[in-house]
């Protein structure tokens, strides 16, 4: 086993005054890692990852939902944004998602959480904090009409 650190470090000087920061976080037991460079053709979306609670032999991109402990996205390309999909399994059921919630992740810049188990949930009807939290069935990415190279990288127990 191993242990994964992750360390985010700003770095911003303002009026002559240090705005930025480190922040470390150690994620202990690290067992296995699922990381690759995906080119995400243009106008075609792409399913990076998976999590269930039953992993088939064989899966390429299947991760056991219980053992996953952190998770990034990189967008890799220089220019262009893609549309980062969370898609989302509310009846915890390991079938297809029933919710989504998108965000942009610009040129450059990465996203990042810890568990997908019980970790996301939206609701389109009312603007409120959401404290049930469920699983998160997949990440997709939609480049639009570019041809754009992510990063993703996924640590388990």
């Amino acid at each position: 086993m191993a242990s994964l650190i992750v360390t985010l470090t700003e770095s911003l000087i303002l009026n002559n005054k240090d705005q930025g920061g480190t922040i470390s976080k150690e994620i202990t037991s690290i067992g296995s890692v699922y990381k690759r460079i995906v080119t995400v053709p243009n106008g075609v979306d792409t399913t990076l990852v998976v999590f269930k609670s039953t992993v088939g032999i064989g899966a390429d991109a299947v991760m056991d939902i219980n053992n996953v402990k952190y998770i990034r996205v990189t967008n890799l390309d220089g220019t262009n944004s893609v549309n980062l999909s969370l898609q989302i399994d509310p009846a915890e059921d390991n079938t297809a998602a029933a919710d989504s919630c998108s965000i942009l992740l610009e040129a450059g810049n990465s996203f990042m959480m810890g568990s997908p188990e019980d970790g996301i949930a939206v609701d389109d009807d009312a603007a409120t904090l959401i404290t049930a939290l469920v699983d998160l069935q997949s990440i997709i990415i939609d480049s639009s009409s570019n041809d754009v190279d992510v990063e993703v990288l996924v640590a388990s127990t």
